[in-house]
């Protein structure tokens, strides 16, 4: 490869590693305990005892009715059931109106066996949050995770640069060497070279489903305007269904009737954000740890109780959804968690070496400016002495 060639790569390493460093030093750091959501969410909250099932299972309605009896007044924007990790239980969301901002949203938990209220979690961010919407959007909401996408794709490039240069490092000396009797800029740059090839396909993975995650917001806007409008055509211009609803458990039976194989995971109700204001939709989800984030909607009209309309949803949406498990590595259990853990170590070294090196770097190139200067003063010295004892 020829100098001019190897300059532009280092080049193009230097800065793109650098305007991203700070954010992927972030992202890294807030991504470690997102990898153990669930275990560090089951040591921060109390485990709920959930009754044991009676004779006559309870129908989703007795238990949404006793919700909806523990904060009179309100409407319901969402359910959800997390089979996996919450048995037993039916998540509530409730609000003044469909159209209420999320701040305004009051969240009950139930126990479907009794049709009591588990708890009543507080509308605010806990410690888990926090380091969620930090990773995902810098709690800058879709700016700030469109911001992130770019950081990533710079990280990207960065890993593609650092690989066209280690080869020619590779041809003079043997893989993996450290040259631990060189300086210590030296011993962290070959750390930071060995490091960043071992990690290489693990952050490429990562890297890449990050940036497809920061597309959720706009990709699901898009498939509002497109799909769910076809899906809902024939409603268009009515006015938004109000009063009493038909049967919750009606429309679940109905929805998994239509989708063999699959379970509820997340109802909205009509005029929230992904429903539409006649339906009732009822997102069903595979039974597997990847097929249960492959999302298929069904439209049940909220007052016949008819199914209108059930799609798979389209390719990018379904590229978004099943990127994140590789994401964040939670389909592969315990084991991959830990993998996962130490990749996200493994990185954060490459990173904080990477600075070090620019730093070093920055530094050595002052001390040698200094020396020189130092040097040019002293000849100049010498040079006027020499002057001023020959005029004598």
């Amino acid at each position: 490869m020829k100098a001019q060639t190897i300059r532009n790569w280092f080049n193009i390493h230097k800065w793109t590693s650098l305007v991203c460093t700070v954010f992927l030093l972030m992202l890294c750091i807030t991504g470690l305990p997102l990898i153990f959501y669930e275990e560090i969410d089951h040591l921060i909250h109390d485990e709920l005892a959930v009754s044991a099932p009676g004779p006559t299972p309870l129908t989703k309605d007795v238990v949404l009715q006793a919700a909806m009896d523990e904060i009179p007044g309100k409407e319901v924007k969402y359910i959800f059931w997390d089979q996996d990790h919450h048995p037993g239980q039916m998540f509530v969301t409730l609000a003044d109106s469909a159209e209420a901002p999320i701040e305004a949203d009051h969240y009950l938990t139930m126990d479907e066996h009794s049709a009591t209220v588990l708890e009543t979690p507080p509308n605010e961010m806990d410690f888990m949050l926090v380091m969620y919407y930090l990773h995902v959007e810098l709690l800058a909401g879709v700016p700030g995770m469109l911001f992130l996408g770019f950081m990533g794709l710079l990280f990207f490039v960065a890993i593609v640069s650092g690989v066209v240069l280690y080869g020619p490092i590779m041809k003079r000396f043997d893989f993996g060497m450290i040259r631990t009797e060189k300086s210590s800029r030296l011993r962290w740059l070959d750390l930071h070279n060995l490091l960043g090839i071992v990690t290489l396909t693990w952050a490429s993975v990562v890297g890449l489903t990050g940036v497809i995650n920061t597309l959720a917001t706009p990709a699901l806007e898009s498939w509002r305007a497109g799909q769910l409008a076809e899906m809902v055509a024939a409603y268009e211009g009515q006015p938004r269904v109000r009063g009493a609803l038909s049967s919750l458990q009606a429309a679940l039976d109905t929805a998994q009737a239509a989708a063999p194989g699959m379970e509820v995971s997340f109802v909205a109700y009509p005029g929230t954000l992904y429903s539409s204001n006649h339906h009732y939709a009822v997102y069903m989800i595979g039974t597997t740890p990847l097929t249960s984030r492959i999302i298929k909607p069904a439209l049940i009209d909220a007052k016949t109780g008819e199914l209108t309309d059930m799609r798979d949803m389209p390719w990018y949406l379904k590229t978004i959804f099943v990127s994140q498990p590789f994401h964040f590595g939670d389909y592969g259990g315990m084991p991959m968690k830990i993998l996962w853990a130490l990749f996200d170590i493994l990185t954060i070294v490459v990173l904080v070496s990477g600075l070090y090196l620019w730093f070093a770097r920055r530094r050595a190139k002052a001390e040698q400016l200094k020396r020189m200067v130092k040097n040019a003063e002293s000849a100049e010295s010498l040079t006027l002495s020499t002057i001023e004892e020959d005029a004598e």
